[in-house]
């Protein structure tokens, strides 16, 4: 199943960035995000200074992502449930009090195990700012055609958070101090953190949930069957980018140009904002579902071929396809959200999305670091292909569970949807 909504004006970022409000949880948004990708590598580096072993180092920055893929859920559901500033004023707190504490620990030479518990509360603090903005984006946007738009707008967000946050992190670290970039992160996370959460008015409403008429009853995200097939498909997304991140290392370093390393990943990152950007510039006449679907039958594909190649030139270019098929996978399974998921619960399905990506992540630069020292970085690259076959198995067989329970097979009918001017309009919905 998939839905398309179409109405008389051609949605587009211009009119996304119209939206009453908008700016106003957006720009610290995107400051309170980059703490995000600024933690893995900011810990690899001070513990790698500190130890000596990158083994180590990754051991510890692999910590905090399963912590916080296994928290971050929890963090949404606490949100949806009391309200986002209620979680993110105390989250940040403790997230800065966390990482500050393990830099510490770090800098005074802790034992590796005291850093491992030293690692799990600074990964499940992590302020969930992305799923925050992305449900204040349902919000606003419910039944709007320009939900397809704002998904796509927060993928290249989203990307573009993990292309500038390690740079800087690793620039503050190697020019400043190892401890550089994670003192940035906290501070960073303190900062914009409370300014978001300062941010009241854009803030989803919080459901009642008393049992009295006309109030809704109280959903996990998770329950939904729909979700948990879209959670896979982000873990397997999730092992595009932590095999990406340790086998091109590995391939840089075996063709003795490690300093390449950075244009590889780049060009792959830079194929994923692209396709982002183009994605949500068109107006779409098939569904989420069967974009998600296409866009991962081509990634898939495209990950099928990265452990044959030994060219630096034609990794760039596969690359690029692999960046270039991650969006519209993405972007179809976030917009999904909207149609499955009740907005009493739909900050807690994005955490577990994006946790899932996070979960898939840890898995990845782990696996794939060991066969990269075992077998060299071809057996690195099978992971991205493993971890996508898997996940689009599981679509394919799995994939009529994207179908709201309230749609049928194939309905074409009129819904009234209340624009972000409070004037009710007539949108039309097409099923198929």
């Amino acid at each position: 199943m998939a839905s398309t909504v179409t109405t008389g004006k051609r949605p587009g970022y211009g009119q996304l960035l119209r939206t009453p409000g908008a700016w106003g949880f957006l720009l610290p948004g995107f400051a309170a995000r980059q703490p995000f990708a600024m933690l893995t590598i900011g810990i690899v580096l001070l513990v790698q200074h500190t130890t000596g072993s990158y083994g180590s180092a990754g051991a510890v920055a692999a910590v905090t992502g399963v912590s916080m893929a296994l928290f971050a859920p929890q963090s949404g559901k606490l949100a949806d449930r009391y309200g986002q500033r209620a979680v993110l004023l105390p989250g940040v707190l403790v997230h800065t009090a966390s990482v500050s504490a393990l830099t510490a620990l770090a800098l005074a030479d802790a034992s590796l195990w005291v850093l491992f518990a030293a690692a799990v509360p600074a990964g499940a603090s992590v302020p969930q700012v992305g799923p925050m903005v992305r449900a204040r984006w349902a919000a606003k946007l419910d039944g709007s055609p320009l939900m397809q738009t704002a998904a796509a707008f927060e993928s290249v967000t989203d990307e573009f958070t993990f292309v500038v946050g390690p740079v800087l992190a690793t620039a503050l670290c190697t020019g400043v101090h190892p401890a550089a970039g994670l003192i940035a992160e906290a501070s960073l996370t303190l900062v914009g953190g409370l300014l978001f959460a300062a941010q009241k008015r854009t803030q989803p409403p919080v459901r009642r949930f008393d049992g009295a008429v006309g109030t809704q009853a109280r959903v996990s995200a998770f329950s939904i069957p729909g979700v948990r097939v879209l959670v896979v498909a982000f873990l397997g997304i999730g092992t595009v980018f932590g095999g990406m991140q340790v086998s091109l290392t590995a391939f840089t370093e075996e063709i003795g140009n490690p300093g390449a390393n950075g244009l590889l990943y780049g060009i792959f990152a830079a194929g994923n904002m692209l396709a982002g950007v183009v994605f949500g510039a068109i107006a779409w006449k098939t569904g989420p579902r069967r974009r998600m679907v296409i866009g991962y039958i081509g990634l898939t594909l495209a990950a099928s071929v990265l452990w044959t190649i030994d060219s630096p030139a034609l990794l760039a270019v596969v690359g690029l396809l692999v960046g270039l098929c991650i969006a519209p996978a993405l972007i179809g399974g976030y917009t999904l959200v909207e149609p499955l998921v009740p907005a009493s619960a739909r900050t807690e399905a994005f955490t577990w999305l994006t946790g899932a990506v996070a979960l898939g992540q840890a898995a990845a630069v782990t696996t794939a670091g060991q066969l990269a020292d075992a077998h060299g970085s071809a057996a690195g690259f099978v992971v991205p292909l493993v971890g996508t076959a898997l996940a689009l198995v599981t679509l394919l067989a799995l994939g009529s569970r994207l179908t709201p329970a309230t749609a049928g097979t194939t309905a074409t009918g009129l819904v009234a949807a209340r624009g972000t001017s409070g004037m009710d309009h007539r949108t039309r919905v097409t099923v198929d």
